[in-house]
């Protein structure tokens, strides 16, 4: 009887024999459903055999194999064998962490049928409605039909894209008699998006790439902020789709969806394209990737867990702000999508464009030394647009009153007569950062975490922002009973509240991970931006990329210092990244831009960098430190990560892991430590540190290491090996 080897989401790295009557070798990526223990499990078949090393009278037969979809393409299972390999995680759990919740399921796939797409314009009657007939509260139905003026046809996509109570509004129209619609065919074009002509920049960077063919390439597109990389994907996904081929786009925040799939839905409107993020639910997430593994869906756009769709005919893969640490997956499997999408590439033999106005140092050194080929774009795409004018203002002279200096309360005034848009930028969302007695010094600790509660002042709540912890706001301080408690510091509700009383008149809207928990969210705050219903907008670094304001000339950024002398050494590289990337939101068009920056050290390297926008000179400075500290690029870490409910159970844990270790001369092993934030979610965390300047050296020993630290007794102790580590 034919034996199946199945991958399971256990913590063991085997295989699972199981007998199964029907199987053949065309069954191999295929899901089936076995008996686990006493439970019933859905994995992956990996091997069809005659034979097993398992006695004949164990071996438990499978309950089923689900045959409703194709089997997972051999090039994806490589790549699921890659990851687990490099990575040091069971095969089992990095299959199913890549595939959709409902194929982790006991059950078949039921599949829709597709409903038929529709385009619908506005009659000669909708074409004489006036957008002021409409009340001004009901936005959705204004946006809709400024849509519809703006646009010769819309399609349901389209439309549900501006919002979901659209479609609703859509069959109202019908009846009254504004709207027409008729069936889409292949060939209908609805609205085209203008293409702009390639700067001489843009040009090279697509000849350059596109010129390679089919072949493997890393190239590093290098381009100062708003120097129309976008641009440049689009025309590199243009000549993939000319191939018929398919396009792999991976972003590293939600909040960039909405923006990007509106350019590249306009650009490509007969082009199907689907989206995949967590923002979806289960059964939309399945349907987007069973048309990418049709080949159905010719341009995937997603997030990092995008990087395991599987792809019939994948033409290139494009990492868009390739330096954010968004793209490395901080728990349970601890992968870079990144590195994968490069691996990915180098298996399917095309080019991987990872895009950046600051690259991540790992990739500019790479492109120094000439793994990675390096295009850059030193120049605005627009036409009259510079890059912003950045200053510093010198807080010790000017006091900051309530957060917010003089020079920039001037600087916002003259941005608003002018009718500008202004963007305050600070990374902390709530009303303060602390909430501090006076009298003898205490401030609100986590009770889960070795960190400080939040004070979100509207709710009257403390909050972890580490472990979602909340308290009620205390009437006295519970250490000396003194009622003057007081929050401290500023956080994004603070200075709303601070900037509404300086400029009542003022629009003002604040953009952080509070205000935009609802679905849809991010495509009303945008179009209310680029409609011009905002003077001031206020946020986190959900803000800082991406997005492209017309109007915004003024960039505020406060509490920037606190990154300049942090223990973390790519603090320095994380800061400067940011504050540039926040920076080019200003002056993107025909408004000239400028930024402020509020510190008390602006004599400081960095801040010197930025003014001169010169990404070079501070990498260059940043490498060299790292070559004498002996920090990566110029080594390769990993650490082994515990954390149990006692400090000293992990500790005691990493020291026996390091017992077992015998590294060779090439690898580096250092003591366990506590981890810089202790205390997360109730649990103590501690890691052990292993290095080496030899990729091939530190994974050959990781390999046997790993399979030691396996047979440790570690009931109480939850651990994990970190390859590449960000975070310490």
């Amino acid at each position: 009887m034919p034996i199946i080897r199945v991958a399971l989401n256990v913590p063991v790295d085997t295989l699972f024999d199981y007998q199964a009557e029907d199987a053949s070798q065309h069954d191999i990526g295929l899901r089936a459903c076995v008996p686990f223990g006493k439970k019933q499990v859905t994995g992956i078949i990996l091997a069809v055999s005659d034979e097993t090393q398992i006695p004949v009278e164990k071996l438990k037969s499978a309950y089923c194999i689900f045959r409703e979809i194709k089997p997972l393409p051999a090039a994806l299972l490589d790549l699921f064998h890659f990851c687990s390999q490099y990575y040091h995680h069971p095969l089992g759990m990095v299959i199913m962490n890549g595939l959709p919740v409902k194929l982790r399921n006991n059950k078949p796939v039921s599949l829709k049928r597709k409903p038929h797409q529709y385009q619908y314009s506005l009659t000669s009657a909708g074409k004489n409605v006036e957008l002021t007939q409409i009340p001004a509260r009901n936005r959705v139905a204004r946006r809709l039909l400024n849509e519809f003026q703006q646009a010769v046809t819309l399609t349901n996509p389209q439309i549900k894209h501006i919002s979901p109570r659209a479609e609703k509004l859509l069959q109202d129209w019908i009846q009254l008699g504004w709207i027409t619609s008729e069936l889409c065919s292949a060939s209908t074009a609805a609205r085209v998006a203008k293409t702009p002509v390639l700067t001489a920049e843009q040009e090279i960077a697509v000849n350059a790439i596109t010129a390679g063919g089919k072949q493997f390439n890393t190239w590093l597109l290098h381009g100062v902020t708003g120097s129309g990389k976008t641009e440049v994907y689009l025309r590199i996904i243009e000549s993939v789709l000319a191939q018929g081929r398919q396009a792999l786009v991976l972003i590293p925040e939600i909040s960039l969806t909405p923006q990007l799939e509106g350019v590249f839905r306009g650009r490509f409107s007969n082009v199907p394209l689907v989206s995949l993020h967590s923002g979806l639910n289960d059964t939309e997430r399945l349907t987007g990737w069973l048309q990418a593994e049709s080949g159905e869906a010719k341009i995937i756009l997603g997030t990092r867990l995008a990087v395991f769709t599987p792809l019939s005919d994948l033409g290139v893969i494009i990492v868009d702000e390739e330096q954010d640490s968004s793209f490395k997956q901080q728990d349970g499997l601890r992968y870079s999508a990144r590195d994968l999408a490069i691996f990915r590439a180098r298996q399917n033999a095309i080019p991987v464009i990872l895009g950046s106005a600051t690259p991540s140092l790992e990739s500019y050194y790479n492109a120094l030394t000439n793994r990675y080929r390096h295009i850059r774009l030193l120049s605005r795409a627009v036409q009259n647009a510079t890059l912003p004018l950045i200053q510093c203002i010198d807080t010790r002279i000017h006091k900051n009153q309530e957060g917010l200096s003089d020079p920039l309360i001037q600087a916002l005034n003259q941005c608003l007569q002018e009718k500008h848009q202004s963007l305050i930028f600070i990374n902390r969302r709530g009303y303060a950062p602390v909430l501090l007695c006076k009298s003898c010094g205490w401030t609100a600790p986590c009770q889960r975490c070795s960190s400080r509660l939040v004070v979100h002042l509207r709710d009257k709540k403390l909050r972890c922002h580490h472990c979602g912890h909340q308290e009620q706001f205390p009437r006295a301080c519970p250490q000396c009973g003194n009622q003057d408690i007081a929050p401290f510091g500023q956080g994004t509700q603070r200075v709303e509240e601070t900037l509404t009383a300086h400029f009542p008149a003022a629009r003002i809207l604040r953009i952080d991970r509070d205000s935009t928990r609802r679905k849809h969210a991010w495509q009303e705050i945008l179009h209310a931006v680029h409609t011009h219903q905002v003077d001031i907008l206020i946020g986190t670094q959900l803000l800082s990329k991406g997005h492209d304001f017309p109007n915004l000339s003024l960039v505020g950024i406060l509490n920037a210092d606190g990154a300049l002398y942090s223990t973390d050494f790519r603090a320095s590289e994380r800061l400067f990244a940011q504050l540039m990337q926040v920076a080019g939101r200003a002056g993107r068009a025909n408004v000239a831009g400028h930024v402020l920056i509020q510190t008390e050290f602006p004599d400081h390297p960095l801040y010197q960098a930025l003014q001169r926008h010169d990404y070079d000179a501070l990498a260059q400075t940043l490498l060299a430190e790292r070559k004498i500290a002996g920090f990566p690029p110029y080594v390769y870490q990993a650490l082994l990560r515990a954390e149990a409910h006692h400090i000293k159970t992990v500790l005691d844990f990493l020291a026996q892991a390091a017992q077992l270790a015998r590294p060779p001369q090439a690898v580096e092993l250092f003591d366990p430590v506590p981890a810089h934030m202790s205390r997360l979610k109730g649990l103590e965390r501690a890691h052990l540190l292993v290095q080496s300047s030899s990729r091939k050296h530190l994974h050959t020993f990781l390999t046997g290491w790993y399979a030691k630290i396996t047979t440790l007794p570690s009931q109480k102790v939850r651990w994990v090996l970190d390859v590449d580590p960000l975070e310490f």
